[in-house]
């Protein structure tokens, strides 16, 4: 290995090229290089081969003027010196692929089109064909990135049967984040619950919501879809609007914060009956002072309670606490 054990070339590359390129050089390595005619089989075929070179890991080198040329390998160090120059080039090649998309995103919302209406066609656009539509819907959740949000009042143009149950939502690869808030009656129907906990097996977070006035997607903050029907296949709007889109999440997150978590809504609440008082305090907006000279606590005890009954509720604030514990029926 002219000095240089496997040992050190894979502490060297592991983890900068791909495992089986790193296998085909340490082979390659081992054997301090083969004649150039036998290393395609040597390799396990030409694109090992072209991906050493390539990268300058492995070079041809003549061997006198009766032997055949020979495929060398480089020593680690300068095989890692080719390998991140080769990377570099690929970087500077993407960043430029990245910033020319940029730049005609950018291009392209600040000087939109518009339509006999006055509205800009390249922000808000109306969809009223219904193939178009399921496409939209469809090609919105693959160009989800980070997160990607729904609400759900099941309004549906035909009655649903086993037959027609939705698939669930694809995982992302744990990249992107999958919400929805399902009007209540969704997880009544047992086709709609069946629905649900499909989605949430999935990697879906589910919440519900005794009414939801409209069904939405959104996807990041780039792009949403909303109905202008109430089922939303006979017409609907395609926001890239980055104000509407953003008041949009707002709106989600204000819901959200409101709703129950899907499998906990739960008309008997789990809480002792020092946190079922704290709770009716807590609903009549009082501090956690006040609760503490009332019932006599301490007021880090209140709080460890108040703690106690976010969490039962899934809810992140004192206010939302209150308003969950109405909606589940824990307090009158």
């Amino acid at each position: 290995m002219s000095g240089w054990d496997e040992q050190s070339a894979r502490r060297l590359l592991e983890g900068v090229i791909p495992d089986e390129l790193l296998a085909v050089y340490i082979k390659l390595l081992a054997e301090d290089g083969c004649p150039q005619p036998e290393a395609v089989s040597f390799l396990g075929g030409p694109e090992a081969v072209e991906a050493l070179t390539r990268r300058g890991m492995a070079h041809i080198r003549p061997d006198g003027p009766v032997a055949p040329p020979k495929l060398v390998p480089a020593p680690p160090d300068l095989a890692l010196q080719g390998v991140l120059a080769e990377l570099g080039r690929r970087l500077v090649t993407d960043q430029e692929r990245l910033l020319t998309g940029h730049r005609r995103l950018s291009e392209a919302h600040r000087a939109p089109t518009a339509d006999a209406d006055g509205l800009p066609d390249r922000l808000v656009e109306i969809v009223t064909d219904r193939a178009e539509i399921s496409r939209l819907s469809y090609s919105l959740i693959n160009a989800a990135r980070r997160d990607w949000l729904t609400l759900d009042n099941y309004v549906l143009e035909t009655p649903v049967e086993e037959s027609t149950g939705f698939a669930p939502l694809p995982v992302f690869d744990g990249e992107v984040t999958c919400r929805a808030i399902y009007e209540t009656r969704c997880a009544e129907h047992p086709i709609g619950v069946k629905t649900i906990e499909a989605a949430v097996q999935a990697g879906e977070q589910a919440r519900l919501l005794p009414r939801i006035g409209m069904k939405m997607k959104l996807a990041d903050e780039a792009v949403a879809l909303l109905p202008l029907t109430p089922t939303g296949m006979s017409g609907a709007l395609l926001v890239r609007s980055p104000v509407i889109v953003g008041a949009l999440r707002e709106y989600f997150e204000l819901l959200w914060e409101r709703a129950i978590p899907f499998g906990g809504a739960s008309a008997e609440a789990p809480l002792t009956d020092v946190q079922a008082a704290v709770l009716q305090m807590l609903a009549q907006g009082l501090s956690d002072e006040v609760i503490s000279r009332r019932m006599n606590l301490s007021l880090s005890t209140v709080r460890r309670h108040i703690t106690a009954i976010r969490e039962a509720l899934g809810v992140e604030t004192r206010f939302a606490a209150g308003a969950a514990a109405v909606r589940r029926g824990w307090i009158q």
